[in-house]
């Protein structure tokens, strides 16, 4: 793979911030009125095991039923606000979505939006696609009470935004790096983490001083700067150590530890750009391959499940797909088809853990990320 990186043959990739990736630029709707909207959606309580999906290519969030199939799937959607990104869902049923115009609180048993709280970071003018700027990586403090969002600001440093869950107001900023794809919090509540996509970094942010320390992740060097393909994405925390794994090209697992700010490298077999992950309780790693920088030479897209002792076993996808969240009771996962560059497609993808049997399901527009309800 590493032989065809120069060339930047792209199926799947994300470069520097051109302003030419797919929707960049281009005008949103009309924002959602801060009361919150609640489009047409079947009565009743959701099924056990519902979704509840991120619609990228719209201002909305769908309400899946995975137990269904063909477009009976999709049990309606809520408006949020333009170009939804990442969700982080409470204990209280209250999911917290990371959109271009603000964070929108929906209640997911009346399933609509109940508030839409402001960035304090000026993003500009509202706009879509991957470069937009606004809210990306989203995660809940471990007793709900704040929300931390990694805030884009194009052509600039990142912002993590810091927002009282009751107050549902932000109450503190912290600078991080560029691009902050992801959010993940420490199992105790202490730390922050923040991955920088275009500035190949971790900021790990004290949530007792508010301090920032800043760990470089870049298994394939910088050397490529923003139009480097060999960026970190998205982070699982490890149940075991607390440490920060995030994977590289189906080849390099950088295992980060927050404290010291050591990173060290494990090897992966996918062979395939590499996206969304999360991790089980047990341990156990998913991998969201989105296809080959050089079709000649790399796989194709996959979802890759790397056990706690390094073993992987890979199961094949049809066409990129970007994040992964599992079952509650581990035996499925769900592959959102939205994906944040061209190649995308209107659905998840449903992996039967035992057999490795995939189902697509055709629901919400240009998924992106995905909560378990």
């Amino acid at each position: 793979m590493l032989a065809a990186l120069t060339v930047c043959v792209v199926l799947a990739g994300c470069a520097a911030d051109t302003g030419r990736g797919d929707g960049a630029g281009a005008p949103a709707r009309t924002p959602a009125t801060a009361a919150g909207p609640t489009d047409p959606s079947p009565a009743g309580a959701l099924p056990e095991g519902a979704l509840l999906v991120t619609d990228f290519g719209a201002d909305t969030v769908t309400f899946v039923d995975p137990a269904r199939r063909g477009r009976a799937a999709a049990l309606g959607s809520v408006t949020v606000g333009a170009a939804p990104y990442g969700v982080a869902l409470g204990a209280d049923g209250m999911a917290w979505v990371a959109t271009a115009e603000g964070v929108a609180v929906v209640d997911t048993g009346a399933r609509r939006r109940v508030a839409l709280i402001p960035y304090a970071t000026a993003t500009g003018p509202v706009t879509t696609g991957e470069y937009r700027g606004g809210g990306m990586g989203i995660a809940l403090s471990p007793d709900g009470t704040r929300v931390y969002v990694g805030v884009n600001v194009p052509d600039g440093g990142g912002t993590l935004e810091v927002i009282d869950t009751r107050r549902r107001a932000v109450v503190r900023t912290v600078p991080v790096g560029r691009r902050p794809f992801d959010v993940d919090v420490s199992r105790d509540g202490r730390q922050v983490h923040a991955t920088g996509h275009d500035s190949f970094d971790v900021t790990v942010v004290d949530t007792g001083t508010w301090s920032a320390r800043r760990i470089e992740v870049a298994p394939y060097g910088t050397e490529g700067g923003l139009g480097s393909w060999l960026k970190p994405h998205y982070a699982a925390v490890r149940p075991s150590d607390g440490a920060l794994l995030l994977p590289f090209e189906g080849e390099r697992l950088a295992v980060v530890d927050p404290r010291s700010g050591r990173v060290r490298v494990e090897p992966m077999t996918a062979d395939t750009h590499q996206h969304g992950v999360t991790i089980g309780a047990d341990g156990t790693l998913y991998v969201v391959g989105t296809g080959p920088i050089d079709p000649s030479r790399d796989e194709g897209p996959s979802l890759t499940v790397r056990s706690p002792g390094g073993q992987e076993r890979v199961v094949p996808l049809g066409g990129p797909h970007e994040d992964v969240a599992v079952s509650a009771d581990g035996r499925t996962a769900y592959v959102s088809g939205g994906f944040t560059r061209d190649g995308h497609w209107d659905g998840i993808s449903a992996v039967d853990l035992g057999t490795g049997r995939v189902t697509r399901l055709a629901v919400g527009h240009r998924p992106l990320d995905i909560a378990v309800l």
